[in-house]
């Protein structure tokens, strides 16, 4: 984590949608700010203060990968499930985990979506560091059984 080197959207709040590699049933997600001390503005106010934590199906529809279903809803009807809140404290340490309610999910998904609801007070933009996603690989058990 570089200062300075962050992914900014404009405002105090916004949402990124993340691919990941793999299905993964998920557990927790860690966000990562940088100190005080080494920021370019001298401040942490750019940093993601209430944060709520999102999964759904329709993501990979609305990528191109899944050919069925409708834009909005996944192959059950369900809408964006939402997996739990935190809030980031910038008087803690920089890199915090919070785990996700009913963790593990008993469905694997490819995407997250992390929704930005507040920052610590800087108007103009929200700087997201590094944002780390906890869980097990939806195939990782079947792939150490036939090892075995």
């Amino acid at each position: 984590v570089s200062p300075g080197n962050c992914w900014p959207f404009q405002g105090h709040q916004g949402q990124v949608v993340i691919r990941l590699p793999a299905r993964v049933h998920l557990t927790a997600v860690t966000v990562q700010h940088i100190a005080k001390e080494v920021s370019p503005s001298g401040t942490v106010i750019s940093a993601p203060r209430d944060v709520a934590v999102f999964v759904s199906l329709c993501w990979a529809l609305l990528a191109g990968i899944w050919p069925w279903g409708k834009a909005g809803v996944d192959a059950d009807g369900e809408e964006e499930t939402l997996l739990g809140t935190f809030t980031y404290d910038v008087e803690k340490e920089l890199v915090q985990t919070f785990p996700l309610k009913n963790a593990p999910l008993p469905r694997a998904f490819s995407y997250i979506k992390l929704l930005v609801k507040s920052n610590w007070g800087n108007p103009a933009y929200t700087c997201i560091y590094r944002v780390q996603v906890h869980g097990k690989m939806a195939n990782q058990k079947a792939w150490s059984e036939t090892r075995g």
